[in-house]
C-alpha cells in the first residue's frame, strides 16, 4: 500500500508521523502554545463550552477535526510537546453556504466526510468536543484524498499536483554526483489540475494547464509529498513559471498566468 509523506521546513526525527488514510503527516517542530520562540508566538486553540453542540461555519468557511497526533513514539516512549506531529490534515465535519456574488452563489466544493490537506499554518484552532478542530477557508485547503496513492490527490480551486523529476545522478561530463551536491529539481510533470479559481462573477476561470505538461516552477513553492515512486508537489497555477517542451521546432513555451 502506496503511503505519502508530507514534509516541511521543520522536521523532528524522533517523532512518529500521523496517518491521514494512508498518508503520513511529517512531524514540525512546534513550540508549547502560548511561548514565544524565535521571534514569532504560537497561540493557544479556542476553547468552546460544552454547552454548545454544533458549530455552523459562514461564508466560504469550513470546519475540519484535525488528525490526532502521535503522544508516543514507536518504543512506547512519551513525547513532550516540542516534538509531536502536528499533521496537515483532517476531516470536514461541516461546511459554510459559499460565496455569494451579487444574487448568485457558489457552493462549497468540499463535501462533509472528505479527508483533505490543508496549507500550513492556515485557519483559526478550536477546542471543540474535546477534539481539535479548524476553522479555515476553502482556498486554503490544498486538495481532497480519497485514496492512500498521492496520485489520487485531487487538487482544488487554482492548485496543480506535480510529479518531480527525480535528481540527476551525474553531471554533463559523466561525474557521478555526491548526495550534498545533487540539486533538487524545480521541473516535474504535472499530474493533476483544479477547476481553477473563482472569478468575480462566480463561475469557475479554468486553467490553460494540462495534465502531462512537463513544467518548470519556483523552487520553494508549494507543499511537498512523498510517495512510494518519488516526489510530489501540489502549488498554485502562479507558480508554474514554463511549460517545457521536446519540440525542436519550438525553444521554449512561456506560461503567462
Amino acid at each position: 500500500m502506496a503511503s505519502v509523506q508530507l514534509s516541511g521546513p521543520r522536521v523532528a526525527a524522533a517523532a512518529k508521523p500521523a496517518a491521514l488514510g494512508g498518508m503520513l503527516l511529517t512531524p514540525s517542530l512546534a513550540v508549547p502554545r502560548g511561548r514565544r520562540a524565535r521571534g514569532f508566538v504560537v497561540r493557544a486553540a479556542t476553547v468552546v463550552s460544552p454547552k454548545y453542540t454544533s458549530i455552523k461555519p459562514l461564508g466560504d468557511r469550513v470546519l475540519v477535526k484535525i488528525k490526532t497526533s502521535e503522544a508516543k513514539s514507536d518504543g512506547g516512549i512519551l513525547l513532550p510537546v516540542s516534538v509531536q506531529t502536528r499533521p496537515q490534515g483532517g476531516e470536514v465535519v461541516a461546511v459554510g453556504e459559499g460565496r455569494s456574488f451579487g444574487s448568485s452563489s457558489i457552493e462549497i466544493s468540499v463535501p462533509v466526510g472528505a479527508q483533505v490537506v490543508y496549507s500550513k499554518y492556515a485557519g483559526t484552532e478550536l477546542k471543540f468536543n474535546d477534539a481539535d478542530h479548524l476553522i479555515l477557508k476553502e482556498d486554503d485547503i490544498i486538495g481532497i484524498l480519497d485514496s492512500d496513492d498521492v496520485k489520487d490527490l485531487k487538487p482544488l480551486n487554482d492548485r496543480i499536483l506535480i510529479k518531480v523529476a527525480e535528481v540527476e545522478e551525474q553531471t554533463a561530463g559523466g561525474l557521478l554526483l555526491i548526495q550534498a551536491t545533487k540539486e533538487k529539481p524545480s521541473v516535474g510533470t504535472v499530474v493533476a489540475v483544479g477547476p481553477g479559481p473563482v472569478g468575480e462573477v462566480g463561475s469557475r476561470n479554468p486553467l490553460r494547464i494540462t495534465p502531462g505538461s512537463n513544467v518548470m516552477y519556483s523552487k520553494y513553492a508549494g507543499s511537498e509529498f512523498k510517495g512510494e515512486d518519488g516526489e510530489y508537489v501540489v502549488l498554485s497555477a502562479s507558480d508554474v513559471m514554463a511549460v517545457l517542451t521536446s519540440d525542436p521546432k519550438a525553444y521554449s513555451a512561456i506560461y503567462e498566468m
